[in-house]
């Protein structure tokens, strides 16, 4: 009796997110289950067996499934590779999936028992995932309930390295303090709430600020659950590393300090980072981790980028590699254990830059064991087949999928399976420790991320339409034919881009109707085909009624045919414009609008597409009004003109959301057919400069705007899809 107390009492901590006990791997696994299926971790039986012999160049994470009297026995050898197991279990045996984009969970009573035991073993030393961006466009207002649910997410598919930088700001202020800047000096430096990792990473100073003292206190107490829900569950947190980057106002404390400024970056003025040679620079970073450890522990692995997307102040290659000394020391001075954790995508973003003697000067001023360098973009532009696979680095093979988590449904799932096993069989591949997603958001396409996070369990050749029926059955808890059929099509089509797909409805209107920074031409498929998986996935809703992962997934297949289709009305809107035909022009110009309206009825529908959402969730961290303003013009800027009223960062961030569709484009799009309408009639040229000006205007205003949007689903996904189908179904699929 007492033994059941005490789990009891282990679980419901676990379940309520207190870090304050120390739990066992196997406690750690049945909280897990607990908070994913009240009530049913009895269910389960977790047991730990030891590492798998490490292999070349694989770990030793193990799990094994079994059943055993009425019981699902999963072992691990941590309770990261119990949570993947439990995975495992639930996907191919149970018929269930967990996502951050819907997820079924009816799993049977009693539970479908393991028809034969089944062992699987890590390919890869680790499996990294999150990238910097996602603090922002993801992450930014994430609270513990919603990191709790990332967190046992990540576990589930097997995330041993996450990265880890949340409240950082209570480290830094702390250390500058004790330099002796103020908290008006700090102001200057740290940048607003959904900014804060171009602020990190040493882009930007101040904007979007200042910072609130209670944001920084509220964010200190976060990362603490944070940390230590990640090593509950078996993971070892990337926490931060010093860079360099300082304020100004340093040199008001210690005017001995050798400042440099950085280029500007997209327009912003030039921050300031401290010379790698310079004393100052050592023991900043010596500081920096010291106090990052009193205040979160460490498990030695920290992220460090100086020049992400900034042009170094010299190529000289001797001054890179003290750049490079400098950085790792600084660590090091700190904590004599530790590694560096870089993101190669300066070598990609500058190539011009970036040259062999450069690459080799910054790396080669680090010990190879304690370095390992992140190949983020190889799903388009693999850096490790042309630098020597990083001259001896470990390094880690990773996509990012999605740039400003743009609404969009994409992904090439034969080629990354493909190319991630020629990678592993690459005679060159030097010391590839493991895979990664660096997504710049979390996005909306769980498909990609279970296979990539599977491939890392599979020795096996995967046959990507063969993997994917498996996928569909356990995303919906069944096996339809029409499904499968839908998801055929979906691999023909979106699951063949391997980039975002944009649509004219969240572009900046223009004479031309192609300015700003999403994509400017339909995606590379046909829409049609695309649409036949929208037809078949409503043949599938009687049976699959009641299924969130179905609903989410018809919601997001349908908004992409539609903002696929929007492509073919703004043509027709050009072509009457170029015509001089005023009554085309209008017709065009409301079937558009229309579509506009069409598709934000169907988003409201989807917890996953709400503006009000996101700015709910920005609200809540204030607690005075000046802050809710502030946090609420954060929370719209980066969405829509990023920046100044004149960013060329505009649109970069653009969401498919309702709320954001008929609050923010629909206007744009509005006003932009007004002017054009007047022309015509007028018989007279667009001016577009005006109408630019005007726009900007408008987009700097709404940005301060307060007017709220539903913060919670409304409207029946089916029904908004099938009548959306009646309407659009004809022209779609074509004659």
């Amino acid at each position: 009796m007492k033994t059941r107390m005490l789990l009891a009492a282990v679980v419901l901590i676990l379940a309520l997110g207190l870090p304050a006990l120390a739990a066992s791997p196997e406690d750690a696994a049945r909280g897990l289950v607990e908070r994913l299926l009240p009530g049913r971790s009895g269910l389960f039986a977790f047991e730990q067996i030891p590492p798998a012999a490490s292999g070349c160049p694989g770990g030793s994470d193990v799990f094994e499934l079994e059943s055993r009297q009425g019981k699902v026995v999963v072992r691990g050898n941590s309770a990261l590779s119990m949570a993947v197991g439990l995975n495992w279990y639930l996907k191919y045996c149970g018929h269930c999936h967990v996502s951050l984009w819907g997820s079924n969970l009816a799993l049977p009573e009693p539970p479908p028992p393991v028809p034969e035991k089944v062992r699987r073993t890590s390919l890869y030393e680790h499996r990294y995932y999150l990238n910097f961006c996602a603090f922002s466009y993801s992450l930014a207002w994430y609270d513990w309930p919603q990191w709790q649910r990332l967190i046992d997410w990540m576990a589930l598919e097997g995330i041993d390295m996450p990265l880890s930088v949340t409240g950082q700001e209570a480290i830094w202020r702390a250390v500058y303090r004790e330099l002796g800047l103020s908290d008006r000096q700090l102001d200057a430096f740290f940048v607003g709430p959904a900014y804060l990792p171009f602020g990190w990473m040493g882009c930007i100073d101040g904007w979007g600020g200042p910072l609130p003292q209670s944001w920084i206190a509220q964010h200190l107490a976060l990362e603490k659950q944070i940390v230590a829900r990640e090593r509950q569950l078996g993971m070892t947190p990337v926490l931060q590393g010093f860079t360099g980057h300082v304020p100004a106002a340093l040199a008001q404390v210690a005017p001995q300090a050798k400042l440099e400024r950085l280029s500007s970056w997209a327009g912003f003025p030039p921050t300031h980072f401290l010379n790698p040679q310079d004393p100052w620079f050592a023991r900043i970073g010596k500081r920096f981790i010291e106090e990052q450890t009193r205040q979160f522990g460490s498990d030695h692995l920290y992220a460090a980028d100086t020049f992400i997307e900034m042009q170094p102040p010299s190529d000289d290659p001797r001054f890179l590699a003290a750049m490079g000394k400098g950085v790792y020391e600084a660590m090091h001075a700190g904590d004599p254990q530790a590694v560096w954790v870089l993101q190669s995508w300066m070598f990609q973003f500058q190539r011009n830059f970036w040259k062999e003697p450069q690459r080799r000067a910054l790396l080669g001023a680090v010990p190879d064991p304690r370095m390992i360098v992140l190949d983020l973009y190889c799903e388009r532009n693999p850096l490790w087949s042309g630098t020597e696979a990083f001259y001896g680095k470990p390094w880690m093979w990773n996509v990012i999928q999605d740039f400003g988590d743009v609404t969009s449904l994409h992904g090439n799932l034969p080629q990354l399976a493909g190319d991630l096993r020629a990678a592993a069989a690459s005679p060159q591949r030097g010391h590839l420790a493991g895979i990664g997603m660096v997504n710049e958001g979390l996005g909306n396409n769980p498909v990609v991320i279970d296979l990539l996070s599977e491939m890392a369990w599979r020795p096996e050749a995967v046959d990507v339409g063969e993997w994917l029926r498996g996928y569909v059955h356990a995303r919906y808890g069944r096996r339809l034919p029409a499904a499968e059929a839908a998801w055929a099509d979906l691999l023909a089509t979106a699951y063949r881009v391997p980039g975002n797909s944009g649509s004219p409805i969240c572009m900046r209107p223009g004479a031309e109707g192609d300015s700003g920074c999403s994509a400017h031409t339909a995606p590379p498929y046909d829409n049609a085909q695309l649409a036949g998986a929208w037809q078949k996935l409503l043949e599938c809703s009687a049976a699959l009624a009641e299924v969130d992962t179905f609903r989410f997934d018809l919601v997001n297949v349908a908004r992409q045919v539609l903002a696929n289709h929007a492509f073919m009305l703004r043509r027709q809107i050009a072509e009457a414009w170029r015509k001089k035909d005023l009554v085309a022009l209008r017709a065009a110009g409301q079937r558009y609008l229309q579509l506009i309206r069409d598709v934000d009825e169907l988003l409201a529908t989807r917890r996953e597409f709400l503006l009000g959402k996101w700015l709910a969730d920005a609200d809540r961290w204030a607690t005075t009004s000046p802050q809710k303003r502030l946090y609420a013009w954060n929370a719209r800027t980066l969405l829509t003109l990023w920046g100044p009223r004149d960013s060329t960062l505009h649109d970069y961030a653009a969401r498919q959301w309702s709320g954001m569709l008929t609050g923010f484009y629909l206007p744009r799009w509005e006003m932009f057919l007004r002017r054009l309408d007047a022309a015509l009639a007028a018989g007279r040229v667009l001016d577009a400069g005006t109408l630019e000006k005007d726009l900007r205007d408008w987009e700097a205003e709404w940005a301060h705007g307060r007017e709220s949007y539903p913060a919670v689903a409304h409207g029946d996904t089916l029904a908004v899809a099938r009548k959306l189908w009646a309407d659009y179904g004809p022209a779609l699929r074509g004659p």
